[in-house]
């Protein structure tokens, strides 16, 4: 869906505020998501030493998502959307200015980069990521790399000034919303009714969006939309073993 082939560190000057970066799920049981996520996509995992259980997602070797065990009650079983930075501090800020909440402080993710959780104010929760020894995902848009992120809100209109006002982004119009930056489609913006939370969806590439579904399913995940066709290619969302939302595109 979006043109995010190269290592996010390779020409980053191309990449505008907010694209996009790096996925990681939080969960009850690390182990059973290595399980899982492995057959249905090929991962490999690699534990982070020092990283208090924090697992890495490989694709042939190269860095695509996260996992990591969950961390107290207010933590939820969910896959994260990352969003790229310059300056976590002065996003925390626009963020709070914006009408959106500080989840969690920036902080250091040892040597790698800085982070921190927000909500907006509809309540979807993401994360910005300031790139230090590690820019990012390190290949998107291919079979078991992130392939597109979309946010669900009850509330489209307030989205588009929030995300507008913290990273400069436009809305295109249209049945389906996408979000623009430095020119770039990098999102898109579905409204839902109430009381459907607001959420960020990851989307991974799949070769076989049908075929994808029934290994998913015979490998304990649950459907929560069947494989259907849209005008880019056909998805199908799950819920896996644990319960974490995720969608599979077939390009």
């Amino acid at each position: 869906m979006t043109d995010n082939s190269v290592h996010p560190g390779q020409g980053r000057a191309a990449w505008g505020p907010g694209t996009p970066v790096w996925t990681d799920l939080s969960t009850p049981d690390v182990a059973e998501a290595v399980r899982f996520y492995g057959a249905l996509f090929g991962w490999t995992a690699s534990e982070v030493p020092g990283g208090g259980g924090y697992t890495m997602f490989l694709l042939d070797g190269a860095p695509v998502a996260g996992a990591g065990p969950l961390h107290g009650l207010d933590e939820e079983n969910e896959w994260c959307t990352y969003l790229l930075t310059d300056d976590v501090e002065e996003t925390a800020h626009r963020v709070a200015t914006a009408g959106g909440a500080v989840q969690k402080p920036p902080y250091d993710v040892m040597t790698q980069g800085r982070t921190a959780v927000f909500l907006d104010p509809s309540g979807a929760e993401f994360s910005a990521w300031e790139p230090r020894e590690m820019a990012g995902a390190a290949v998107f848009n291919v079979p078991g790399a992130l392939a597109w992120n979309e946010l669900s809100t009850p509330d489209p209109v307030l989205a588009k000034r929030f995300y507008g006002d913290v990273f400069g982004w436009t809305a295109s119009d249209g049945d389906y919303i996408t979000w623009d930056s430095a020119g770039r489609p990098i999102g898109g913006l579905v409204p839902v009714d109430e009381p459907a939370p607001a959420r960020w969806m990851v989307y991974f590439g799949v070769a076989d969006c049908d075929a994808s579904v029934a290994q998913a399913t015979s490998l304990g995940a649950t459907v929560a939309v069947k494989p259907t066709d849209i005008p880019w290619g056909r998805f199908a969302t799950l819920n896996d073993p644990q319960g974490a939302f995720f969608s599979i595109f077939q390009g």
